[in-house]
């Protein structure tokens, strides 16, 4: 019966005007099967971008080729960061210039923490020649789409339009000092992203019954057996499983995803079963290009 209700619960989800895109359920290990940390958040043809890890505009293009044209590289012109670490900025580059290369004639807008300005500013630099070569040689290539209005943050409302507003609030990841959680209004659903946290209020208070929890983790079990110095760490950085199992059961989201799953040497059905003993409402660990 359990398999039942998680069956209906998806479809229902699937059937719903906004919809999510895993375009990354990875975090800095390499793995082949999982890219950087990615989402998009779909609302009446629009995308919205969260994160820019290692192959976002490359999974952007396998989804629009899955039905999602809206993600089609000249299409993606906004991405909201949750921090400045490198799993979740790698294919930030990746989303300046390949769109802009591929027709994009819009800037890239781009929310996130302070900080961005300045990285921002050091990519556009590293890449001069590049875009000199474009733009002034035989490409030809637009004055504009390989530009960047960034947008640097505070908690509250920080984007609003005709499809979704998105709030931006603080969570805490070890030693920055901004790390935002995002949540985003639609017509129809509300769906809030943790990025990366250690256990955080804010999260609960967010959600409080929305729609999608996406949520990071880590299996401690897994440190404590093969890397216990790191132990503190990952307290001050990440979610474990057990943890978690508390946030959703006091956020109660229709559905809790897990994302940034860090599985440190153990099968992933350990960190499921430690989640599953302390929530009792529906969770799935998603996958890139899984759709909600």
């Amino acid at each position: 019966m359990k398999l039942l209700a998680l069956f209906c619960l998806l479809a229902s989800l699937a059937a719903a005007q906004t919809q999510v895109i895993m375009l990354g359920s990875g975090s800095p290990n390499a793995d082949p099967d999982r890219s950087g940390p990615a989402e998009a958040v779909l609302v009446n043809g629009h995308a919205y971008l969260v994160d820019a890890g290692v192959g976002i505009v490359r999974r952007a293009a396998a989804a629009a080729r899955m039905g999602y044209p809206e993600l089609r590289a000249a299409r993606l012109d906004r991405v909201f960061i949750t921090h400045l670490h490198t799993d979740h900025t790698l294919g930030y580059p990746d989303l300046i210039f390949t769109p802009w290369v591929l027709g994009r004639r819009r800037p890239l807008q781009a929310w996130g923490p302070r900080g961005l300005q300045a990285m921002t500013n050091d990519l556009l630099a590293a890449w001069r020649k590049d875009i000199a070569i474009r733009t002034l040689g035989l490409e030809h290539s637009n004055l504009t789409g390989y530009h960047v209005a960034v947008h640097e943050i505070m908690p509250g409302e920080v984007y609003h339009d005709a499809n979704v507003t998105v709030t931006a609030f603080l969570v805490h990841h070890g030693n920055w000092d901004y790390a935002f959680g995002y949540k985003f209004v639609t017509a129809d659903r509300t769906i809030v992203f943790s990025g990366d946290t250690s256990p955080v209020e804010s999260v609960v208070k967010e959600c409080d019954g929305c729609d999608l929890l996406f949520h990071e983790v880590y299996n401690r079990r897994g440190i404590e057996l093969h890397n216990p110095k790191a132990l503190p760490y990952y307290a001050s950085f990440h979610t474990d499983a057990q943890q978690l199992a508390r946030i959703a059961t006091a956020a109660h989201p229709k559905l809790l995803v897990l994302y940034h799953q860090l599985f440190e040497g153990l099968p992933e059905s350990d960190l499921l079963q430690q989640i599953r003993a302390g929530y009792k409402g529906p969770f799935v660990s998603s996958r890139d290009l899984d759709v909600y």
